[in-house]
C-alpha cells in the first residue's frame, strides 16, 4: 500500500544567489518496494537493506526512488519537511503484515551465521525459487520479505526432536496437566 504525504508550499532564502525562494508543494504517492530499492541500487551501486546508515543525500534520493507521483519538480526533494521525513520512515519501518515468527522459526529461516549481503538482485531471485509473482515486487518491501520467509519456512521439512527434546517436553506437558487439575501425578 503506497504512502501519500503532502509537502507545502515554502519560501526559503538561497544563500547563493541572495534571494527568496518559493517552492511550490505537491502531494506525493509514494513506494517502498523491490522495485524502489532496484532503481536506488542502480544508481548508488550499492545494496540498500544494510546497517550502514544512509547520507541525507541517499535517503533523500530513496525517497525519489519511491515516488509514484509523475512530473515532480526534483528541487522539491531538498524541500521536505522533517516531519513528512519521519513519516516517510515510519512507513519504510512499518511490518505491513500481521504474520510475526518466534525466535527458532526467523534463526532457522534466516539460517544462523549467515552474513550474506542482501540486495534486489537476490530477493528477486529468492522470488523466483520460490514461485513468488513478480507482481509482487510493488508490494511494501516488509511485506515481500515476510512472505519469503513464511515459503521459506513452509519449505523446510519439521526439524526432528532429539530423545532429550521429547522427554523435557513432555515433562513440561505433564507438570502443566498436573498444576491445571490440581493432582500429584
Amino acid at each position: 500500500m503506497p504512502l501519500i504525504v503532502t509537502i507545502p508550499d515554502q519560501d526559503f532564502w538561497d544563500e547563493y544567489k541572495c534571494e527568496f525562494v518559493f517552492v511550490k508543494g505537491k502531494t506525493l504517492k509514494l513506494e517502498h518496494s523491490l522495485v524502489s530499492i532496484s532503481k536506488w541500487e542502480s544508481k548508488w551501486n550499492k545494496a540498500f537493506l544494510t546497517k550502514e546508515e544512509k547520507t541525507d543525500e541517499q535517503m533523500i534520493d530513496y525517497i525519489r526512488c519511491m515516488t509514484l507521483t509523475k512530473d515532480v519538480d526534483v528541487d522539491l526533494y531538498n524541500y521536505i519537511p522533517i516531519d513528512v521525513i519521519q513519516q516517510i520512515k515510519k512507513y519504510i519501518e512499518a511490518p505491513m503484515t500481521a504474520t510475526w515468527f518466534n525466535d527458532e522459526q526467523s534463526n532457522g529461516a534466516k539460517g544462523k551465521g549467515n552474513r550474506e549481503t542482501v540486495t534486489s538482485e537476490l530477493i528477486y531471485y529468492w522470488m523466483i525459487a520460490l514461485n513468488i509473482p513478480f507482481e509482487c515486487q510493488r508490494w511494501h518491501l516488509n511485506r515481500l520479505l515476510t512472505l519469503i520467509q513464511v515459503c521459506n519456512i513452509k519449505n523446510t521439512p519439521p526439524k526432528k526432536m532429539s530423545k532429550r527434546e521429547i522427554f523435557n517436553r513432555n515433562r513440561a506437558l505433564n507438570e502443566a496437566r498436573k498444576r491445571s487439575l490440581n493432582t500429584n501425578g
